[in-house]
């Protein structure tokens, strides 16, 4: 899946998205188990804003991303702000030659853009790889409940000033996916006029005990499974899932 236009239309299309959140939420769960290291991979980084934020709360970030367009923003974000953040194009079920870390992190959904169970183990087994011992993982997925029931068969739109989308979710080819059909309207301040940019996009989740299986297999020690930002196990109707493990 490539983003191309997509990219630079990102932030501004998750200006709103809760980034703060997620850090604080990440440098919390790492104190409460006393976890010292700072050396970041931020796989699946797009834009950079969790690289950015991360690098500024202290931590010796790396980025990875398998859209060039994206870590095109990524960086020149990185360089506006005076940070120093290496970024890489690779695909994180491939990863190879970035060295060992103390964490490596696979947030915002990134996780489910994979469509079948070979690459996500293939990721696990590239994460243990590229983590020193005890390192940690930590990742996010949207829930079976999320997929299913908020995102399959419906409509979403915004209509801005400046751009206008219509977003529409089918289920997808195999169980628990969803592809997203996207058409965006991009005024162009040159003539006034708009431009269309169509997208399309696929996600894929599986159940709990699934990826759980998939920790285990590939090296890791289970920490906790939360949900929504908070220090609960997941519920039924919980929409993203969040896994913290152990390089065993």
């Amino acid at each position: 899946m490539s983003y191309e236009q997509f990219a630079y239309l990102y932030d501004e299309l998750m200006q709103d998205a809760p980034y703060d959140k997620w850090v604080n939420f990440v440098v919390e769960r790492l104190h409460q188990y006393d976890f010292k290291g700072k050396s970041l991979l931020d796989l699946a980084c797009g834009t950079g804003e969790l690289s950015v934020r991360f690098a500024k709360r202290g931590f010796d970030v790396t980025g990875v991303d398998l859209s060039s367009d994206m870590l095109s923003v990524a960086r020149a974000k990185a360089e506006e702000l005076g940070l120093r953040i290496p970024f890489f194009e690779q695909d994180m079920a491939e990863l190879e030659g970035l060295g060992s870390f103390d964490m490596i992190g696979i947030f915002c959904d990134s996780l489910n853009y994979l469509q079948t169970e070979e690459k996500v183990v293939n990721t696990f087994l590239k994460a243990a790889l590229n983590l020193r011992k005890d390192g940690i993982l930590f990742f996010d997925v949207h829930s079976i409940f999320k997929i299913t029931e908020q995102f399959i068969d419906h409509t979403f739109t915004l209509n801005d000033e400046h751009v206008a989308y219509i977003w529409d979710s089918f289920p997808g080819e195999h169980p628990n996916s969803v592809e997203h059909e996207l058409s965006f309207f991009v005024l162009d301040e040159r003539d006034g006029k708009y431009n269309r940019i169509d997208e399309f996009h696929e996600q894929r989740t599986f159940s709990i005990d699934q990826y759980s299986l998939w920790l285990e297999e590939t090296g890791f020690e289970i920490l906790e499974i939360t949900a929504d930002f908070e220090e609960k196990p997941p519920r039924s109707d919980s929409e993203r899932n969040f896994f913290m493990a152990r390089k065993k």
